[in-house]
């Protein structure tokens, strides 16, 4: 035996009594201000969340992320062109086969 349908009415928006709120008993939330702009929220991928069990894991690989992006900005481009003209062919045969 089929159940009925419940028909849901699209004209009504009104919610049900026990979700009305009293905004003329709120106040403002004394915790808020302190950490306005300090938490940010980022959602991962699963694959992702598993590689990083906690949160100290997350900003620990970041940081080293940062950390190696600033040093090559430091170096530059063309310091890294003159170390692979200085290396000898041999040495840049074994470069090329470690990659």
């Amino acid at each position: 035996m089929r159940k009925p349908r419940r028909t849901v009415s699209k004209d009504s928006d009104d919610l049900r009594p026990e979700y009305r709120f009293d905004y003329s008993r709120a106040r403002p939330n004394p915790y808020a201000a302190p950490l306005k702009g300090k938490a940010v929220a980022v959602v991962l991928d699963a694959e992702v969340a598993a590689a990083f069990p906690t949160s100290q894991s997350v900003n620990a690989a970041l940081r080293a992320v940062i950390v190696e992006r600033r040093s090559e900005r430091r170096l530059g481009a063309r310091r890294s062109n003159n170390r692979m003209q200085r290396m000898s062919g041999a040495a840049r045969k074994r470069s090329a086969a470690r990659r």
